[in-house]
């Protein structure tokens, strides 16, 4: 019987991470085993920030006193975190959905995303998390599948968005890795032997918006303004040195883990070697 309260399904954009959290969860639910699936994305995580900003206790008071209209509507929402407050951004955008609120409220809401702080203290705030989603899962019956934020959210906003050294990313990792040691953790690596493959072919599918912006994210802050790429090319390259990173700290982490090759893209088969990975648990 499968001894873990955390299934972790990492690697690059179009490996197919979704489709491997969604047939792991197929599997476990079939051995009875009762799951929670977070997908990418998902604003109820209970172990990151989707939509999230966070003020000081100081910006969180002028924030109010700039949109007195809007105070019953912050305080509601505003959770205490780390010497300040997290506004979900999902929360207030139903609350004001029929109000008239200005662009400059939005605009700083959005500068305020827990993905848009500096470094230092998106580690403070995200460690933070994981250590409450801890203290909440060791009392419960249940196994969690979270797709791709236990190591590409700290890669992302470590060396993409900052250009930060392998070693502060790779800390922010261990960090992580500490924390959820009592869940008795499983890592899932999707694996592609051809990156730009599987890219262009994700690029293909998705939306346009999806990979001009992905694009944009990469190829113009930290690690690809410092290396000058651009391009559909230039971001493959960015992707490349986050595959080698990646492949560092999963070879550096001691936990439960596995790679899984998914370069066919054929359901079947690979739902197969998934079966037999656990088969090993």
């Amino acid at each position: 019987m499968i001894n873990t309260k955390l299934i972790l399904i990492e690697g690059l954009p179009g490996s197919g991470k979704s489709t491997t959290a969604g047939v792991i969860n197929d599997i476990l639910k079939e051995l009875k085993i009762e799951t929670r699936l977070y997908l990418e994305g998902n604003v109820e995580h209970p172990a990151d920030y989707e939509g999230g900003s966070y003020y000081s206790k100081t910006e969180f008071a002028q924030l109010m006193e700039q949109y007195k209209e809007f105070k019953p509507i912050l305080v509601k929402h505003a959770i205490e975190r780390c010497g300040g407050f997290i506004l979900p951004q999902y929360k207030l955008k139903q609350d004001l959905a029929d109000k008239m609120v200005p662009d400059s409220f939005w605009d700083d809401i959005w500068n305020h995303d827990i993905y848009e702080l500096p470094l230092e203290k998106n580690i403070e705030l995200i460690t933070d998390k994981w250590q409450r989603f801890v203290d909440q899962a060791m009392t419960e019956n249940q196994t969690y599948i979270f797709e791709c934020c236990f190591i590409q959210n700290p890669v992302t906003i470590g060396m993409i968005k900052y250009g930060a050294s392998h070693e502060v990313v790779m800390n922010y990792v261990k960090q992580l890795a500490a924390i959820i040691e009592p869940l008795n953790p499983v890592l899932l690596y999707v694996d592609q032997q051809d990156l730009s493959r599987s890219f262009k072919k994700a690029v293909q599918e998705r939306p346009k918006e999806w990979s001009t912006g992905f694009m944009d994210y990469y190829n113009n802050q930290g690690y690809g303004k410092i290396h000058d790429v651009q391009g559909i090319e230039g971001t493959i390259a960015v992707l490349e040195a986050r595959e080698q990173l990646e492949s560092s700290i999963f070879n550096a982490l001691d936990m439960e883990k596995f790679k899984i090759d998914n370069s066919s893209f054929e359901i079947d088969s690979y739902k197969k070697g998934i079966m037999e990975m656990f088969r090993i648990l």
